[in-house]
């Protein structure tokens, strides 16, 4: 199907750009909730504030509301809208059959998500992001989980579909950049989601049924964690499709290599998976070989992000230098500073420097036994994903949402854009930092306010958990301003067409090997590397084990 021309660029179909916005809603609506759960959370860890009581809710359960909304629920309907209409702009309008599969898993995940809150909220299901056993949720809450995932797969398959579409009617050329980063990433979210869909079907849901009395504990934690730290890919490679391909665009330059970014894609995709284990080096009963072996292949995963890290700067160098900008640093301040499109994205690339780097803590064999499980791990991950990634969503959001609907980014909006990203980067800067700092002194992640018996080693923490407080206001601050701009943008800005910003290839640029689309070969390699990095560990839990874990349930 032919797209839809207007003022020299191409629309979003809009029936393809309503499933896309409905997945937009539901992720704002998410960052609204998950974010004053994470403003109650900061303010009662501060030890100056309590819940009402008239509430009748727990710190743990504002604490698993906060993880799931923004963790699970923001991220995957975002990007699955972002997806959508990416893959829409550049492979052509989705058929009916495909935007019905869409429809009907984004029904699903909508079920889903709604059935998991009300059990959360019932305090039914207060097992926090990680739904770690031996802490058992109702049945309901697990069956709410596996429709989000079902659903996200139905809206994966969707964009695969249209891909291998594009490729019949094009003869096997390369496909768009962007639509090929779709798919990729949809590839990781399916494969990386296997391993949490047998944790709950096989093991979580029986057991919170009843039909089985005890839980493999360790077991369940390593099926979750080949999961968990796939989804960080997850949650980080649309970032990179707008890096790579819009964010150039934005700024009048070219994409640097295609090649490049295509191929940082597919090492993302193989490296994601065979990791998982680093983020147990604490656990009894994984070999401590496997732990080492993991360790170094988590190590693996810096080319691409380096790779991308170049591919950037030097796209922002070409285009400085040809703004005008003279001597070492002048192409950096010939750039677009006032575009809230370019400016809030650039914050979040920033921020990922100290993220990325807190990651290699966090990965190393030694290091990780001084801040495993405390709140370093925290800022760590408020770093790369709540920053890097959020930020770029919002400023994929300022033009993406008035293109699906018919409407512009004014100045003001624009202006208020860049508000959003400077308060963000203060109040993550202040909580971030607070968090990392009270890591190093031993304060642990996850817990409620606690003086530990009147320590004194706890009173060195409140400090820092008081600058969390007040950074994490600030950013609350910013959300409000961030969702006043969703609702203006989507229902009140001036009518008009927003462009869907897409870079060319640099002139120069090397041509695309095709075997960088060769999905047969790359699956083959990335079935491999999983197999390798988990039969003998899963084999040895399951036949080592101990008999497994009764369920432990309405503990707050």
């Amino acid at each position: 199907m032919q797209q839809k021309i207007v003022n020299n660029f191409t629309r979003v179909d809009r029936k393809d750009g309503s499933l896309a916005m409905a997945n937009i809603y539901v992720a704002f609506i998410a960052l609204l909730l998950g974010g004053l759960a994470g403003l109650l959370q900061v303010l009662v860890r501060s030890g100056e504030f309590t819940l009402p009581a008239g509430i009748k809710i727990s710190y743990y359960q504002v604490l698993t509301v906060h993880g799931i909304l923004l963790g699970l629920i923001l991220t995957t309907f975002f990007i699955m809208g972002f997806q959508i209409a990416a893959v829409s702009r550049t492979a052509g309008t989705f058929t009916n059959t495909q935007r019905k599969i869409g429809w009907i898993g984004f029904w699903l995940m909508v079920i889903g998500t709604a059935a998991a809150a009300v059990m959360v909220l019932l305090n039914e299901a207060t097992v926090l992001y990680t739904f770690y056993a031996p802490l058992q949720a109702h049945w309901i809450f697990y069956l709410g989980l596996t429709l989000v995932v079902v659903g996200s797969w139905l809206l994966c398959i969707m964009q695969i579909m249209k891909y291998r579409q594009w490729k019949k009617e094009n003869n096997g050329a390369i496909s768009p950049l962007l639509t090929f980063m779709a798919v990729v990433n949809s590839i990781l979210w399916i494969t990386c989601t296997l391993g949490v869909a047998v944790e709950v079907l096989f093991m979580l849901l029986p057991w919170s049924l009843g039909i089985v009395e005890r839980v493999d504990v360790l077991l369940t934690r390593t099926l979750f964690w080949y999961f968990g730290h796939a989804l960080v890919y997850f949650w980080l490679l649309p970032a990179y499709m707008a890096w790579y391909v819009v964010v150039p665009k934005v700024i009048g330059a070219k994409i640097f290599s295609d090649s490049l970014a295509r191929l940082s894609f597919i090492l993302f995709l193989l490296f994601s998976f065979p990791v998982g284990i680093h983020h147990q080096l604490t656990e009894p009963g994984i070999d401590g070989f496997w732990k080492f072996t993991q360790v170094v292949l988590t190590f693996f995963v810096v080319i691409p992000s380096l790779m991308t890290a170049f591919s950037m700067f030097a796209t922002f160098e070409l285009r400085g230098r040809e703004l005008g900008g003279r001597g070492l640093f002048g192409w950096f301040k010939a750039l677009p500073w006032k575009d809230s499109r370019f400016l809030v994205p650039f914050i979040g690339m920033l921020a990922f420097i100290p993220g990325g780097a807190g990651g290699l803590v966090n990965a190393s064999y030694q290091m990780n036994q001084l801040v495993h499980n405390t709140i370093w791990v925290t800022g760590h991950f408020h770093l790369t994903v709540a920053t890097a990634v959020v930020l770029t969503f919002f400023g994929v959001a300022f033009w993406l949402i008035p293109h699906l609907t018919g409407r512009v980014l004014t100045p003001q909006l624009n202006f208020l854009g860049n508000i959003v990203g400077i308060l963000w980067g203060i109040g993550m800067l202040i909580m971030s930092a607070a968090m990392h700092i009270a890591g190093l002194l031993g304060a642990p992640r996850r817990s409620d306010y606690s003086t530990y018996g009147e320590s004194s080693v706890a009173y060195d923490w409140v400090p820092y958990q008081i600058a969390q407080a007040i950074g994490g206001t600030i950013l609350f601050i910013a959300i409000i301003i961030i969702i006043y701009m969703v609702i203006q943008l989507a229902f009140f800005a001036p009518k008009g067409e927003e462009e869907f910003p897409v870079a060319e290839v640099a002139p120069g640029a090397e041509k695309t090997p095709a075997i960088l689309e060769n999905f047969k070969i790359w699956g083959v390699i990335l079935f491999a590397l999983i197999l390798f990095a988990y039969t003998i560990p899963i084999y040895e839990i399951i036949t080592q084990s101990p008999p497994g874990s009764k369920g432990f349930n309405n503990l707050w």
